[in-house]
C-alpha cells in the first residue's frame, strides 16, 4: 500500500537496554507485509542496532539506516534532526510511496525526546527492571508520548516491583495518554502497540 503523503515518521525512544530495538523488529514483523517500511538508528557503537535488525531479518539492508550518533544519541533526534531527516529522505527517494519511517533514538536521562520536526508519534520504551518509581520520573517522554511502553513486564516479580502500582502511576502521570504493558521478547504486546501505530497514524 503506498501514500499519496509523505511516510509516516515514528520515533521510538527510551533508555539503553528497555527494548527499543527489539520493539522496533516487532513492528517490522507485524507491518511490513501489509506497508511500506523503513528504519533509522541513531546509535553509538557503530551501528550495531541497524546491524542487529537487518541481521535478524526484521527489513532487508537498503531499507534500514544506522547513522552513527556519536556519544549523545538524544542530540541527533532532539537539537540537531538534520542528518535524521537527510535520512528519511534519501530512504524516501530509494522507496517511492514509503508508508511508515521507525526513527530509533537513546535518552538515557529521559529528559529529551524527538523533535516534533522529526516524527509524527513518540512511543516511548521503559523497563520495568528500573522499578516502580519510572513512571513517577515524569520526563517528557514518559508523561508526554503519545504511547508509553512498559516492557519486559516478564521481570516484575524478580525484581520486586508492583505492576499494579506502575499502571497507577502511569495513569497518574499521563492522565488519557495511552500505555501498553509488553513483554516483547516473547511478543506479548506487539499487537496493541502495532494497532496503535495504524490508527493513530491513519494507516488505513
Amino acid at each position: 500500500m503506498s501514500r499519496a503523503r509523505p511516510a509516516l515518521r515514528v520515533g521510538v525512544g527510551g533508555p539503553i537496554g528497555a527494548g527499543k530495538t527489539t520493539l522496533v523488529a516487532e513492528l517490522c514483523a507485524r507491518l511490513r507485509d501489509r506497508y511500506e517500511l523503513a528504519v533509522i538508528t541513531n546509535d553509538r557503537n557503530a551501528h550495531e542496532d541497524a546491524q542487529l535488525l537487518v541481521r535478524t531479518g526484521a527489513l532487508p539492508p537498503d531499507r534500514v539506516i544506522g547513522l552513527d550518533a556519536s556519544s549523545c544519541p538524544h542530540d541527533s533526534i532532539g537539537d540537531d534532526t538534520a542528518t535524521n531527516l537527510d535520512a528519511v529522505d534519501a530512504l524516501s527517494a530509494r522507496h517511492g510511496g514509503l508508508d511508515v519511517v521507525l526513527i530509533e533514538g537513546g535518552d538515557d536521562l529521559g529528559a529529551r525526546t524527538f523533535h516534533p520536526d522529526l516524527v509524527d508519534l513518540v512511543i516511548y520504551v521503559i523497563d520495568v527492571a528500573t522499578g516502580e518509581k519510572a513512571a513517577r520520573r515524569r520526563s517528557p517522554g514518559i508523561a508526554e508520548s503519545d504511547l508509553l511502553v512498559i516492557n519486559k513486564t516478564d521481570l516484575a516479580p524478580a525484581v520486586g516491583v508492583s505492576l499494579m502500582n506502575l499502571e497507577r502511576d502511569a495513569i497518574s502521570v499521563r492522565h488519557d495518554r495511552p500505555f501498553v504493558f509488553s513483554n516483547l521478547r516473547d511478543g506479548q504486546g506487539g499487537q496493541a502497540i502495532a494497532s496503535f501505530v495504524i490508527d493513530r497514524g491513519m494507516l488505513g
